[in-house]
């Protein structure tokens, strides 16, 4: 297939925008580029390509986690379920589509460091994040945007012979809106966490507590986590529906607000 390239030359100092895909601003000349060539897919990498994030044949930015899912697919097409691993702050909606396709999937820490050695302890088949790694278990369990890219595109080729879309796929895979991840400047992070731990979690359905808190309803979740290296607490939140969720964060906003 036919690909084309931009910012392709490399000086050391990122002249286009900087090396963070995860950024949607960063995003804006890919997806520009993939409207105006017609292209399937767009691939964007971080500086040292072990992060990947994609956009969809419409200019539409993935959310990384949502392509967990569509790596699902190119391992049970190959055969190759088991376990999967996924972050904290990772969507429903990911989660209902791997077990739909016979995974069983494990919830664990964000960050690299504690993604590998939990693929490695599960036996796990793949994993992936929020932030764009994708983490393989083929390839001893660590992540490569390379090589996660080239599991996409295989399955997008299987979409294209079947007269289906990237988009396609991930919509039919997104159930639930999602707030992305949402910072937060504050320096009572601990205070504001146990704050929000106080509000709701003694009446929902469960309660993760590695990494910050994810706190489970029925019909909404959140997860609450401080960055240990500056003065931001971040959130995820996901409902079944937008209203649910724009009330819930505003009342997540309301209780933090209290300690900035």
């Amino acid at each position: 297939p036919d690909a084309d390239y931009i910012n392709d030359s490399f000086d050391g100092t990122f002249s286009a925008h900087e090396p963070n895909p995860l950024d949607e601003k960063n995003c804006r000349a890919l997806e520009a580029e993939v409207l105006k060539n017609h292209s399937d897919i767009g691939i964007i990498y971080d500086g040292d390509a072990d992060r990947v994030v994609f956009v969809d044949e419409r200019g539409r930015f993935i959310q990384p986690d949502y392509m967990i899912a569509v790596l699902g697919l190119y391992y049970a097409s190959n055969g190759m379920k088991g376990n999967a691993l996924q972050d904290i702050r990772t969507s429903r909606s990911t989660t209902e589509y791997l077990e739909s396709l016979g995974f069983n999937v494990y919830t664990w820490k964000v960050g690299h460091a504690f993604a590998k050695k939990k693929l490695r302890e599960i036996g796990g088949t793949f994993g992936g994040e929020l932030a764009g790694h994708y983490y393989l278990g083929d390839f001893y369990c660590c992540d490569s945007g390379i090589l996660a890219s080239l599991h996409v595109l295989t399955v997008l080729k299987g979409l294209k012979e079947e007269g289906r879309t990237l988009s396609g796929l991930i919509d039919s895979i997104v159930k639930y809106p999602n707030s992305g991840e949402v910072n937060f400047r504050l320096e009572h992070k601990d205070e504001a966490i146990q704050a929000l731990y106080d509000a709701f979690a003694p009446s929902s359905s469960r309660v993760l507590d590695f990494d910050g808190y994810r706190i489970e309803y029925p019909d909404w979740w959140f997860n609450v986590r401080k960055s240990n290296t500056e003065p931001y607490l971040r959130i995820v939140a996901e409902a079944e529906n937008n209203d649910l969720l724009q009330s819930k964060l505003g009342r997540i906003r309301e209780i933090i607000g209290r300690f900035s």
